[in-house]
């Protein structure tokens, strides 16, 4: 996610995308743009929909994914799923620790060391990933976010073996140096200048974080401070390493072509002999505070066309009951030239240049973000009634079974999509486990969403949106604030 800034490789979308527009955007925002180029006003009213009727109970969609477990004596997870017709193969390592875990003063610091994960280690020189992927046409990279730190790596399966040997290797073996610190600060820096400094709504899609959380570490933004990552010092470095770079800090993801039981003996024998430290892996243990009163917030930043603004209020942790309604209710509002929001605010009322909402849910809380870029010189308060309007109108009127049954198959077809390639699929166990808590959660997720009904919508919007207390950001044209 983060990485893929600095050497403009993409890895797959994922939810905090959007939030500092880096690393492709979001999909709402990239629909929203490409309406504001086909602007057309429809000239003749819709019928109203018919209520999406209550369906029964529906069979699986697929069968179960072949998912094999197991967890070695030092506490390494190794999850995984074979497909012999693929011909290549991904692995993956899942570390624990991502923004939320930035020490002190430190922000950006799991960022920061995810590129020190490319320099050398004892055994290889630096880029020695690039040579073992790229050159035998593979690929590789990696991401921070909120809750992990991501490996990915894709090969023909026939360099499985050496690339679980380097993965082995880093983790117990990288050599961090004053070199190697100062060079790769600098590229994270540049990545803040270009992509949150020098964009002109850079500086609003950072801000969610800040003003949406106040007591939990996710109010710290993943890609971090300058004067943060300035201050960050080798002992720092080093330490952060044998803190969290540790087998029972791990899950291993491996999916695609390979022999399940020449993939254990191998696992065995390169992940096996590394050893767990005795001190504990400390662990966020902040709660976030239910929000009892509303907050306006104004910024400024240069260069910005046109005045936007934000709507924040707390949402619940990814794993909770709400949270595929919750989804639901972002694609239905925002997903496509089509959504509620854009046809409300950028077709007919002409207002907003775009507008998006999403459900921003991460494994120890949650937030809901709508936000909207005014239309030339629109007054944002009207912006923000016409918004909420939008919103409101959405919990109390009637939604079609057509409608539904798009957002739904939109959803389910991204979903079914990832699990395509070797990449995608671990991709999508690797985020069951770390966020979810489970690998079979990546089955249950596409029944849930399925199960997902226009009440459930119009019940967790109630509950979060209407009657929820919220952050409102203004932003504007001025010096940055």
């Amino acid at each position: 996610m983060i990485r893929a800034m600095a050497d403009a490789s993409t890895p797959p979308l994922s939810r905090r995308q959007w939030l500092a527009g880096l690393a492709g955007g979001a999909w709402f925002w990239a629909d929203a743009a490409e309406a504001v180029s086909k602007r057309r006003v429809r000239t003749k009213p819709t019928p109203a929909p018919a209520p999406d009727s209550e369906a029964a109970p529906l069979p699986a969609l697929l069968p179960p994914l072949p998912i094999r477990e197991r967890r070695l004596a030092n506490g390494l997870q190794l999850v995984s799923v074979v497909n012999p017709d693929s011909a290549v193969v991904s692995v993956q390592v899942w570390y624990r620790v991502g923004g939320k875990d930035d020490p002190a003063g430190r922000s950006g610091f799991a960022h920061l060391f995810e590129h020190l994960m490319f320099k050398g280690t004892k055994h290889t020189a630096a880029e020695s990933f690039d040579r073992l992927t790229e050159d035998v046409g593979g690929q590789n990279n990696a991401f921070t976010a909120e809750d992990m730190t991501v490996y990915q790596s894709e090969v023909p399966s026939n360099h499985l073996e050496r690339l679980l040997w380097a993965e082995a290797d880093r983790m117990a073996y990288l050599t961090v140096d004053e070199k190697n610190l100062a060079s790769e600060r600098l590229v994270v820096i540049e990545e803040l200048r270009q992509r949150v400094l020098a964009d002109p709504y850079g500086r609003l899609f950072e801000a969610f974080a800040e003003y949406g959380y106040s007591h939990h570490p996710y109010r710290r933004n993943v890609i971090g401070k300058q004067a943060d990552l300035e201050a960050a010092t080798l002992a720092d470095v080093r330490a952060f390493h044998s803190t969290y770079y540790r087998p029972d800090n791990a899950v291993l993801v491996v999916a695609g072509d390979f022999e399940p039981t020449q993939l254990d003996a191998w696992v065995d024998r390169y992940f096996g002999p590394l050893a767990t430290p005795a001190a504990p892996i400390p662990r966020v243990s902040v709660n976030e505070p239910l929000r009892s009163l509303d907050r306006r917030v104004v910024l400024s930043a240069p260069q910005v066309p046109l005045p936007a603004l934000a709507l924040l209020w707390q949402g619940p942790p990814a794993n909770h009951p709400d949270a595929p309604a919750l989804e639901v209710a972002a694609a239905l509002l925002s997903a496509g030239e089509s959504s509620r929001l854009n046809q409300a605010l950028v077709y007919r009322s002409q207002i907003a240049q775009s507008v998006g909402f999403a459900a921003d849910l991460h494994a120890d809380a949650g937030q809901l973000v709508a936000y909207a870029i005014a239309a030339s010189a629109r007054s944002l308060r009207l912006l923000e009634a016409e918004l909420f309007t939008a919103l409101q109108w959405v919990c109390h009127k009637p939604v079609g079974t057509a409608e539904m049954e798009r957002v739904r198959a939109r959803l389910l077809t991204g979903a079914l999509l990832a699990r395509q390639t070797p990449q995608g699929l671990a991709n999508t166990l690797g985020e069951a486990v770390l966020v979810y808590g489970d690998a079979r959660a990546a089955d249950r997720r596409l029944a849930l969403l399925r199960a997902v009904r226009v009440a459930d919508v119009q019940r967790v919007l109630t509950q979060y949106v209407l009657r929820g207390r919220r952050v409102s950001i203004d932003y504007q044209q001025g010096p940055a604030a």
